[in-house]
Parts: structure tokens; sequence; C-alpha cells
């Protein structure tokens, strides 16, 4: 299907965040996260528009800018495909939250600011005298996020978790990998994006109650919590323990759907009561009929599952995933490749639809990001701020709070900034 007549594409100018297209263009955003969780949920609420003040410390920055990939492998606190991706569309101070003159500083960010996003261990925020009563005694509209891993209070409150803790402790590790085997992992920081995803979800809620309460909330999000209440297999899991006692298992390890084709790897629902689509995909309509294949009976024998999988994966070694993914779509057997990142960057439907956008750092250069996921009103509009330079606008920002261009070279003098 082309594009709908109407639907347009958009890159608005670099630096631009305020535009008409975003609902939250007029909230501000405190961001005093770092790693993955916090600043994703930051990233979201930067991306629909608001104006989001990232606040790291000074000389080194979120601990995300030292972890990689970086080009060549050469660390450099402003080139980490991690903070790049994290941080777009925000703006960045540095400050030190130790100091006296940062806390003030702090402090009068967040009497001007809507939402302030945090993810230190519980307790920290107070003993920095950062704690929700204190700055909502000067900001009664703040609502502040505070992401952990066991959440403000409870027994594990003061316990350290990571990701991989968080993916086995709710629930879902146990079910991953081949039954003989340990438990396995999910790659990537599926645990820390979807806890920012519900800070962010979680933040937009409370914008919303507080117009109708006249005043803000704190959000306690706890990753443990977002992943035992995970909606993809934790609670069907969860209620078939209630019913039946029995524990989830796990299954054989790869499953047997994925297959080799001549340039990667095709997953397929493979089985017998799909015999007609498969003849029709095959190219060979005399299987749909063959009786080894047709008869459920027949069919369920393992002689005649080996010489269905042998003809099939012949079939499939003559092919790239690409023509035997539309044989199968054409069949009306569910089907589809498995990407790289490679094949993810030159897809042909999400270049067709607009979805990657160019981004230029001054320092890191030009790379490609992902957009919006999403069009609205016919149109996909995607700001373009890369992820700040460390301290990249201390002038900007502090000059909003009465402090002059020669204030700067004292606080920084100072440690302060």
């Amino acid at each position: 299907m082309t594009r709908p007549p109407g639907v347009r594409i958009l890159s608005l100018p670099g630096g631009t965040t305020d535009v008409i297209f975003t609902s939250l263009k007029d909230i501000r955003v405190l961001d005093l996260t770092n790693a993955i969780a916090g600043p994703h949920c930051t990233k979201l609420l930067a991306d629909y528009g608001a104006d989001v003040i990232k606040v790291e410390r000074p000389r080194t920055g979120d601990p995300s800018r030292g972890a990689g990939p970086f080009p060549r492998d050469v660390s450099h606190l402003e080139k980490s495909a991690l903070f790049l991706g994290l941080n777009t569309n925000k703006r960045g101070v540095t400050l030190n939250l130790k100091h006296p003159e940062g806390a003030s500083i702090l402090k009068q960010l967040a009497a001007k600011a809507d939402i302030l996003v945090e993810n230190f261990r519980p307790g920290t925020m107070a003993r920095l005298g950062f704690s929700y009563e204190v700055l909502s005694a000067s900001n009664q509209n703040l609502v502040m996020v505070s992401i952990s891993d066991f959440g403000q209070w409870g027994p594990y409150s003061n316990y350290k978790g990571s990701e991989i803790v968080d993916y086995a402790i709710g629930g879902a590790m146990y079910a991953a990998g081949a039954a003989d085997r340990e438990p396995l992992k999910l790659g990537g920081n599926v645990v820390q994006m979807l806890a920012g995803t519900h800070g962010a979800a979680a933040a937009m809620v409370a914008l919303t109650g507080r117009a109708v309460r006249d005043r803000g909330d704190h959000i306690d999000i706890a990753i443990m919590e977002t992943q035992a209440g995970s909606p993809d297999r934790r609670t069907p899991m969860l209620l078939g323990h209630q019913y039946t006692g029995l524990i989830n298992k796990r299954g054989q390890g790869v499953p047997p759907s994925v297959r080799p084709a001549k340039d990667g790897y095709l997953n397929i629902q493979f089985g017998i009561f799909m015999i007609e689509r498969i003849a029709k995909m095959l190219g060979k309509p005399e299987i749909a009929t063959d009786p080894r294949f047709a008869d459920p009976t027949e069919a369920s024998k393992p002689e005649n599952i080996a010489l269905l999988e042998e003809i099939y994966l012949t079939w499939l070694g003559k092919r790239t995933m690409a023509q035997a993914w539309e044989a199968a779509q054409k069949a009306g057997v569910l089907s589809g490749p498995i990407y790289t990142m490679a094949d993810v960057l030159k897809d042909k439907h999400l270049k067709g639809r607009g979805f990657w956008e160019q981004i230029h750092h001054p320092i890191a250069g030009k790379h490609t990001y992902p957009g919006r996921p999403f069009f609205s009103h016919g149109e996909r509009k995607t700001p373009r701020r890369p992820a700040p330079r460390l301290g990249q606008h201390n002038a900007e920002v502090l000059k909003d709070l009465g402090y002059e261009k020669g204030d700067l070279a004292r606080l920084q003098r100072e440690g302060v900034i």
C-alpha cells in the first residue's frame, strides 16, 4: 500500500522542540537521571515536545557517556552510541549537587519545573536535600518520578539491581532458554526500556491528575514490578500457576519455526493443519493431496514430518529471506525474516514510511536515528536536536535564573558547574 493522500513526513529545523504538533510543548522536565531507564523516560517526554533539561555531574557527566559502542572502539564523552540515542531533543547542563550553590540552583530549576525525573538509589534525593516534600514545598504542582530497581520502600528497597537482576527476579528469565540448560536473558536492555516507558506514561497521567487536584504527585516506579506485571507472558503464567500449581517451564531453546534461507533466517508458522497453504507457498500443489501430509494422522508420523521438513528446507535454502517471505505471505502463511540491525536500517518499508531521521551532532557527526513510531493528523514530525554536549546549555539555562555571563567562570572555577 502506498502512502495515503495527505500523509506527510516532515523534518523540522535543528534544535526545534516547541512545535505545534507536540502536546507537551509547554511542559518543562528536570532530568536528574543516568544510565538507561531514566534517560529513556525523559527522552520519550522530550520527543513528545517537553523542554527537558538534563542535569549531569561536571567533567564526567552521565556514566552512559562511557558506555559503547564508540567509533573505532575509541572512548569519547561525546560519541557514545548509547548516550546519543537516549538523549536526543534535550538541553544539557552540568551541576554539582553536593555543592551548596549547586544545590540552590537545582532547587531553583525544580521550582520552575512541571516534572522531575530521578533514578538515584532510594534515599539519595532526601540525603541531598531534594526530597519530594522539600521540592514540592516551593512548587506544589511538581510531579516527581522516581525510578529504582525495587521502589522507594519495601523489603528490597535498599538492594542493588541491574538489567539482568531485574529481569530474573521479575519472572521472565526462568522461562527463557532450553529446558535442559540454565535460564537465559533476552539481549538488549528491555527491562530498563520498559521501566522508562512506564515512567513517562505515569508522568503524563500525573499531569492530567494535577489539573484536577491542583497539585503534583510523587510517582514511585519499581523496575521489578514493571517486570512482574509485564503483559507479555508474566500475567498468563501467574494466573496459570494459581489455576494448576505448576511453574512455568522452559521450551526447547531455538524455536522450531526458525530455519536458514540463503542470506539469513526466516521464522514461519509451519503446521500440518496448514498443508494447503504450505503447498501453495512451496509451489507444489500435489503436496496438499498427498496422504502422507493431507491426513492428520499420517502427517503426525515422525518420518512424514521429517520429509516435509526436508522439502521445505530445500525450498528455503534456494531463496533469500525477502523472496521466501513474499511467497509465504502470498500463500497466507504467517512468517517473517529474522533481521539484523543492518537489515532493519535498509528495510524498504521503514524507509518508505519515512521512519528514519538524520541528526547531526557537532562532535559525533551525522547518523541515522529512529523517528517517532506514529503519524498524527496524517503527519510524522520529528524534532532534530542532537544529544547535548556536556554542559552545552549552562549559560542558556543559568541566564533564565538571573546569572550573568561573568558568573559562569566563577561557578566553573568553584566546581559548581
